[in-house]
């Protein structure tokens, strides 16, 4: 089992040599424009536009809790946009984030990973604007990524 990295610096910058993989969680309403993804889009257009597309057509693909599409944004890189919360708003349903669609998308972005040869990089993952705690999302990803022997580093800014 590979130990989870916990380093300062930008996740959209993984210190990394050969393939890597930026992953992070959206939302299930199409909306992007806060958070974490305002970098990724200040880097990349690619996610963003493949995003919007993607719950644009949902009534003919995957889309929706528990989904990961990759993003290829660099020869050796990916941007995994992961559907874990579910809105963008605390209400009734409590907060945004699905810890069950995280771990799904986890394990799916896994596969990936292995697939590709890839290392994954990311933020403290639906611990934002979807409200998640990190206590929550951290077995999720040792148990799902590193224990399958995918080397993880979260960035903290």
């Amino acid at each position: 089992m590979r130990e989870l990295e916990i380093i300062a610096g930008d996740a959209t910058v993984p210190r990394a040599k050969g393939p890597k993989i930026i992953a992070h969680v959206c939302n299930d309403l199409g909306g992007w424009g806060k958070g974490f993804v305002l970098a990724l889009s200040r880097r990349w257009p690619e996610p963003e536009r493949d995003y919007r597309r993607w719950h644009r057509e949902r009534a003919g693909n995957d889309f929706g809790l528990g989904a990961v599409r990759l993003v290829r944004v660099r020869e050796d890189t990916w941007v995994a946009n992961m559907v874990g919360q579910r809105g963008i708003r605390t209400g009734s349903g409590g907060l945004p984030i699905r810890y069950d669609a995280v771990a799904r998308c986890l394990g799916a972005l896994a596969g990936h990973a292995t697939e590709l040869g890839a290392s994954v990089h990311m933020p403290r993952i639906g611990c934002g604007l979807a409200g998640g705690k990190w206590e929550r999302i951290e077995p999720l990803v040792t148990q799902e990524l590193c224990a399958r022997d995918v080397a993880v580093t979260v960035y903290d800014r």
